[in-house]
C-alpha cells in the first residue's frame, strides 16, 4: 500500500477553497478533511507540507499536439508530458496530425502504445477524419477515445477535411465528440493571393490575422454550429480566436447539459496582433492572434461561460523552422508547460474560475471517468501551486523538446510545485520522478 498526506494546504475545488488535508493511497483520494490525524495514516505514509500553497485538480489539457509518430524533432510524448507536469497538466488529449496522420484504427492504437511506455502524464488522441476514412471513424470506441477531430481549415499536418458530403457524414455521428477546427479555406486561399501580390513569398507576420480573419473563422464556426444542430452532433469547437465567433455559443444553460461546446486557448488571451511586431512568426498560430478587441471579447466570452474550458493548443515547431520566411513557417508553438501562469496572471480570472475552465469543465465536456475534481475515490491527480513565487521564463528552466517559447523573458508570481499523477508524486521543486508512467484516460460515455 503506498499513502501520502498533503497537509495544511488550501484546497481549491468546485467553487470552494478549505484549508485542510487530502490522504492519497494507491492512488486514489482517500480522505478529504480539515485535519486528518497523521498517526491514523499507513505506515510508511509520505507527508508533504503545502503550508501556505493552493492545491488544484490536476489540469486537463484537451487539445495538445505532441509529435510523436514522425515529428519528433520537434517534440513526443516523453519531453513534452514531462514539460506537461511541469505545468501541473495531469491528463492530454493529443491531435492525430502526426505522421502518418491517425486515420486508422491500427494507428490510432499504436499512439497509444508509445504513450503507455513513455508518458508522464495521462493521455487519450482524437481520432482524424478525412474525406474518405468514415468507415475508420465509426470504429471509434467513445469508451476510451476522447474524440474525432475534423480540420475544417487547413493546419499542420494538412488533414483537411473540404468535401461537403464527407462533412455532413462525420456530423451525423452521434455516439463520438466531434472536436473542429474552423477556419474556411477558400476565405484563406483569397486573402493569401492578394497578400503575395503586395508582398511576394515573404510578408510580415501581422499579415497572419489578415490571411486568417474574422470572416474565416466566423463562417467556419457558423457552418458547425448549423450542422451540429441540424444532427444533433456533440461539438466541441476548438481554439476559438474571435469575439465575433463567441455570439454562436450559449451560456443559459449548464456546460452538462450543452451539446454545442467551445474553448480558447491561453496564447489567444496573453497576445494581440501588437504582438507580432516584437515576437514575429514566434506567435504564428493557426487561427491567428487577433486584435485586442478580439482578446477582450474571448476573455468575457470564457467569464460569461459562452466559452467553456480552456486549452493549449500546445504544437511546438523547431526555432530554425518558425525562422523560415512566412509562408514557409509552420504554424503552433508550445504552451502546456506555461498556461497555468498565463492563466494565473491573466487578473480578471478568479483561481475558482481557473479550476473549472481547467479541470472541471474539460472533464465534463469529455465526460472524463474520476478526474477533473478533488473528490474522495477519484484518481488523485493533484497540483500545488505557490501563488507567491517569482521567476523569469528563459532557456534554463524550458523544459520543451524544441527549448524555446513565446514567453521568453515573461516574469511569472506563480509556480507549480508539485504535481500528482494518479496518486503518484510525478514532479516536485523541479526534480521529475520518472518510475511511473500515466494512464489511459477512460469515458463516461
Amino acid at each position: 500500500m503506498s499513502s501520502t498526506l498533503i497537509w495544511n494546504a488550501y484546497i481549491v475545488n468546485e467553487g470552494k477553497t478549505l484549508h485542510g488535508d487530502i490522504l492519497i493511497v494507491n492512488g486514489r483520494i482517500e480522505k478529504i478533511s480539515h485535519n486528518i490525524d497523521k498517526g491514523t495514516c499507513p505506515k510508511d505514509t509520505q507527508f508533504i507540507d503545502a503550508e501556505g500553497k493552493h492545491l488544484l485538480p490536476g489540469i486537463i489539457d484537451t487539445h495538445v499536439h505532441f509529435r510523436e509518430p514522425g515529428l519528433v524533432h520537434k517534440a513526443d510524448i516523453y519531453t513534452d508530458s514531462k514539460a506537461a507536469v511541469a505545468g501541473g497538466v495531469t491528463s492530454f488529449m493529443d491531435m492525430p496530425n502526426t505522421f502518418p496522420p491517425v486515420l486508422t484504427q491500427e494507428l490510432l492504437e499504436e499512439k497509444y502504445m508509445i504513450a503507455s511506455e513513455k508518458s508522464l502524464a495521462n493521455y487519450s488522441f482524437y481520432m482524424g477524419t478525412s474525406n474518405d476514412n468514415y468507415e475508420e471513424v465509426i470504429k471509434t470506441n467513445p469508451k476510451n477515445v476522447c474524440g474525432v477531430k475534423i480540420y475544417l481549415g487547413s493546419s499542420t499536418g494538412n488533414m483537411l477535411v473540404d468535401s461537403p458530403d464527407s462533412i455532413e457524414k462525420l456530423f451525423k455521428i452521434n455516439n463520438l465528440l466531434i472536436a473542429v477546427h474552423c477556419e474556411e479555406e477558400s476565405i484563406i486561399k483569397e486573402n493569401s493571393k492578394r497578400i503575395k501580390e503586395k508582398y511576394g513569398d515573404n510578408p510580415p507576420p501581422s499579415c497572419h490575422p489578415i490571411i486568417r480573419n474574422e470572416e474565416c473563422c466566423y463562417h467556419s464556426s457558423q457552418h458547425a454550429v448549423e450542422l451540429a444542430k441540424k444532427y444533433g452532433t456533440r461539438l466541441h469547437v476548438v481554439h476559438v480566436s474571435t469575439a465575433k465567433e463567441t455570439e454562436l455559443f450559449d451560456n443559459t444553460i449548464p456546460v452538462e447539459e450543452k451539446k454545442i461546446t467551445s474553448e480558447v486557448s491561453p496564447h489567444h488571451l496573453w497576445f494581440s496582433d501588437k504582438d507580432y511586431a516584437s515576437k514575429g512568426n514566434m506567435i504564428k498560430w493557426n487561427p491567428a492572434i487577433k486584435t485586442e478587441h478580439d482578446k477582450e471579447g474571448l476573455l468575457l466570452a470564457l467569464l460569461d461561460n459562452k466559452i467553456d474550458t480552456v486549452a493549449t493548443d500546445h504544437a511546438p515547431h523547431t526555432h530554425d523552422e518558425k525562422e523560415q520566411a512566412y509562408f514557409s513557417c509552420p504554424s503552433g508553438g508550445p504552451m502546456v508547460q506555461h498556461s497555468l501562469n498565463v492563466l494565473l496572471e491573466t487578473y480578471r480570472i478568479s483561481l475558482d474560475d481557473i479550476v473549472q475552465k481547467m479541470c472541471h469543465a474539460p472533464a465534463i465536456c469529455f465526460h472524463v471517468k474520476e478526474r477533473g475534481f478533488i473528490r474522495e475515490g477519484y484518481w488523485a491527480d493533484l497540483l500545488i501551486v505557490d501563488l507567491c513565487y517569482q521567476w523569469k521564463v528563459d532557456k534554463s528552466n524550458i523544459l520543451y523538446k524544441c527549448q524555446w517559447s513565446p514567453l521568453e523573458g515573461e516574469t511569472f508570481y506563480s509556480k507549480v510545485t508539485h504535481t500528482f499523477v494518479n496518486g503518484n508524486l510525478v514532479y516536485a521543486n523541479g526534480v521529475f520522478n520518472e518510475s511511473a508512467k500515466g494512464q489511459r484516460i477512460l469515458f463516461n460515455r
